[in-house]
């Protein structure tokens, strides 16, 4: 049985691991390494939902590492970087309002100003529940940063992906949030992304000049006729 201590400290280099994913989200240009970098940034966060079942026993934390695993690891990804394939945009190098290296400082100040704020409103700050918190918040307003300061649709895409999971951060600290709850928000993320990859292709085209578009990234394939 590994020991409580232990665990803590896995938790707490985890959540070194989610802040420096969540760095390279708000500062990359590839978009392949974005997904990537997403679904290990979903797949660490499952490392902390199943330390913290190993030490709450809560049925709640293994189911929800089980469908963010399927969902965030999995499906997810692979669809993002099918369609980001097939669309043969590689980079995302424009950016709105602010530069990468601003957005990191921004983040920075960011997650001092949460630090100093709950602080003030939750006792224990070298407590699991206090960073927990903190970063369930900073990594929200983090993904808020990278949708609001991206061109690319699927970058947006991306960072509303990475504050969805600051609220399961945040959750799993905070509050116990139901399992049919995050079940019904992946679903929700699921639907999210095949609508907005597929509308970013022809979102500004007529009816015609999308069908074209759809064939000239073969996302539709239409069987040859034979004679």
């Amino acid at each position: 049985m590994i020991e409580q201590a232990t665990i803590e400290g896995i938790i707490r280099i985890l959540f070194v691991c989610i802040i420096i994913t969540a760095a390279y989200i708000i500062s990359t240009r590839n978009l392949l390494s974005v997904v990537s970098v997403y679904s290990l940034q979903s797949l660490t966060l499952i490392g902390i939902a199943l330390a913290l079942w190993s030490l709450e026993g809560s049925i709640v934390l293994l189911e929800i590492a089980v469908v963010t695993f399927v969902s965030k690891v999995i499906i997810i990804p692979y669809f993002i970087a099918t369609i980001q394939e097939k669309i043969r945009i590689k980079r995302d190098i424009e950016f709105h309002f602010l530069s990468p290296t601003t957005s990191l400082i921004l983040s920075m100040a960011l997650m001092l100003v949460i630090y100093m704020a709950l602080g003030r409103i939750i006792p224990g700050r070298d407590s699991l529940f206090f960073f927990g918190a903190v970063l369930g918040i900073s990594l929200m307003l983090m993904g808020m940063m990278v949708t609001f300061s991206r061109k690319r649709t699927i970058t947006k895409v991306l960072g509303f992906l990475s504050m969805e999971n600051g609220v399961l951060l945040f959750g799993m600290f905070v509050t116990e949030l139901p399992f049919i709850i995050e079940f019904l928000i992946i679903i929700d993320l699921i639907i999210l992304v095949i609508l907005t990859t597929i509308l970013s292709v022809g979102i500004d085209s007529t009816l015609e000049d999308y069908h074209k578009r759809l064939h000239r990234f073969h996302l539709l394939d239409e069987p040859e006729e034979v004679p």
